[in-house]
């Protein structure tokens, strides 16, 4: 990546030399245009001097901006533990220390002042909302305030949300399909009280979890509401067969895993997700529906550092975007690690949208799937660890 102070050797994480995928994108290089013409024109002078006090980035979500902005020390509060990864990496790739940057993740508290706040507009609303509500009480009248994004990110709700929390807000001109959003701090402003994490009941007829409670925290998929996916895949949940190890895996709000954990006190239920929101999400619900057993809650890269042959039962809804890109990724490397931790005999379930094709990868992987059943949208499969 070209920035006003150098290039940048920048990408993803985990690294694969086949992923096409860039580490950035249009609106990054945008913002780093725009904030270097608000330093002094000085030869030799570092990224980010320009700005003063506490510099707070948000949704950056490969590191490339922090990495950019090292040289002022900034925070980044991200929900992602890859982007948390990759920003260590890009880091060390450009031969800049780990302890420049402060890494926070959504469910820690921010700073106490911020006197920067930039902005990575990301695909969730709520998520925006609830870290523009956090990080309120920080902001002053004098915090420079940039949001940016792709156009197609940005929406008339966007700008509003900013204005409702924070202050006047405007947009600038598209440049590369990206656009910056300009927002002055108003001390006068009456926000809201923050919505998030949200409650709500489950419905009656979806086995052990009917009517029981789901807390989801901002960002997490389908807040308000039972996915139709998730419903079809807990109306075919194998059947309890005694003491044993179940991973759900990309656990989302948890709603799998504890569906598990009430129909068989005695499995051990091992939470698992990249998203901090997804894990408190899935600790909350599991906590309120006062769930016997044991459970372990980890925000991780999938199945890394869980020992191989350990498990018994994987349950997976795996997600095929990654931020707007459409990919099938995730899934594979979900699907691959999940093969390594099952024991002999183990079982990966999988609930999937019918035109993904999930079960010629399982087939390539397992040697067979099996179709447990499907409707018009979804299918769920279940693939055997020889």
């Amino acid at each position: 990546m070209t920035t006003p102070w150098g290039e940048l050797e920048l990408a993803r994480f985990p690294e694969d030399p086949r992923d096409r995928l860039r580490a950035w994108d249009a609106s990054d290089e945008y913002l780093l245009r725009h904030l270097a013409q608000r330093e002094p024109d000085e030869p030799g002078r570092e990224p980010g001097t320009g700005l003063s006090g506490t510099v707070v980035v948000v949704g950056d979500r490969w590191g490339a901006l922090v990495t950019a902005l090292a040289a002022h020390r900034p925070v980044q509060i991200t929900d992602s533990f890859l982007t948390q990864e990759a920003t260590r990496a890009n880091l060390a790739r450009n031969g800049v220390e780990t302890g420049a940057v402060r890494l926070l993740t959504t469910q820690d508290p921010p700073p106490g002042r911020v006197d920067v706040l930039l902005v990575r507009v990301p695909k969730s609303l709520a998520l925006l909302e609830d870290q523009l509500l956090r990080l309120a009480p920080a902001v002053h009248e004098d915090t420079l305030v940039v949001g940016t994004g792709m156009v197609k990110e940005i929406h008339t709700s966007t700008l509003q949300l900013f204005e409702r929390v924070l202050g006047p807000t405007r947009t600038s001109l598209a440049e590369r399909k990206a656009r910056l959003i300009f927002c002055t701090p108003d001390a006068s402003v009456r926000r809201p009280d923050n919505p998030w994490p949200h409650r709500y009941a489950l419905p009656e007829g979806i086995g052990a979890v009917s009517g029981r409670t789901v807390v989801n925290h901002a960002g997490v998929f389908c807040a308000d509401r039972l996915d139709i996916g998730t419903r079809f895949f807990l109306g075919h949940l194998p059947r309890s067969r005694g003491a044993r190890r179940v991973v759900d895996l990309g656990c989302g709000n948890g709603v799998v895993g504890t569906a598990v954990a009430l129909a068989d006190p005695e499995a051990e239920v091992l939470f698992v997700d990249e998203s901090f929101q997804a894990v408190a999400s899935a600790e909350a619900t599991y906590r309120a529906n006062g769930v016997p057993g044991h459970a372990e809650f980890r925000v991780g890269d999938g199945l890394a550092g869980i020992p191989d042959g350990s498990v018994d039962l994987v349950l997976n809804n795996p997600p095929f975007h990654s931020h707007q890109a459409t990919t099938d990724t995730t899934a594979w490397r979900m699907f691959t690690g999940a093969r390594r931790v099952l024991r002999p005999g183990g079982e990966l379930w999988v609930i999937g949208n019918r035109h993904l094709g999930y079960h010629a990868k399982l087939r390539r992987l397992f040697g067979a799937c099996e179709l447990v059943a499907s409707d018009p949208k979804f299918v769920v499969l279940r693939a055997v660890r020889r």
